[in-house]
């Protein structure tokens, strides 16, 4: 199974179209996660035409998509246990990867998917996947923009990153 990962698109209702990079990545996958920060549904309808879409609310979102999707979540695809949280709450004093982990300190999972910083981020820590996609709209400090891809086949999951220069 192949899983495209966004998060913190910040594009709002008037928002034409996504990114050339991640919609020529994502029309080849069989779900999309985005972790949060949509700040519209407009989004959730250009990503429903590449592929079905689960998500997560972030702390730019409103009512509406906080209702819709809620602000934390495990799925379980093929066996794995995917933690999902946009990752700006609970407050562990150690980064929005601590956050995150917090988030799911009580649960067993074998990732944890998360956004907010818009820092692209892959490791492991204790046998749990770690991984922000960063964001495919809005860079900040890094240098590219970024968004990511899991594959997940006989009970295993890996995940990378893809990076491009236009958000065009």
């Amino acid at each position: 199974m192949k899983v495209g990962v966004v998060s913190d698109t910040h594009m709002s209702r008037m928002a034409k179209s996504l990114p050339k990079a991640l919609i020529a990545e994502f029309q080849n996958v069989d779900l999309i996660l985005h972790l949060g920060d949509w700040v519209s549904m407009g989004i959730y309808d250009l990503l429903s035409e590449l592929a079905p879409v689960e998500g997560i609310a972030g702390n730019n979102d409103g009512d509406e998509i906080i209702e819709r999707f809620g602000e934390r979540k495990i799925i379980t695809l093929e066996g794995i246990r995917i933690g999902m949280v946009h990752g700006h709450t609970p407050h562990s004093r150690k980064g929005t990867d601590g956050n995150a982990l917090l988030a799911f300190a009580n649960d067993e999972v074998d990732c944890i998917l998360f956004g907010h910083s818009h820092q692209p981020l892959l490791r492991e820590e204790n046998g749990i996947l770690l991984f922000n996609p960063g964001s495919p709209t809005d860079k900040r400090r890094e240098k590219l923009y970024s968004f990511g891809l899991l594959d997940i086949e006989a009970g295993k999951v890996s995940a990378r990153h893809v990076f491009y220069d236009s958000k065009e």
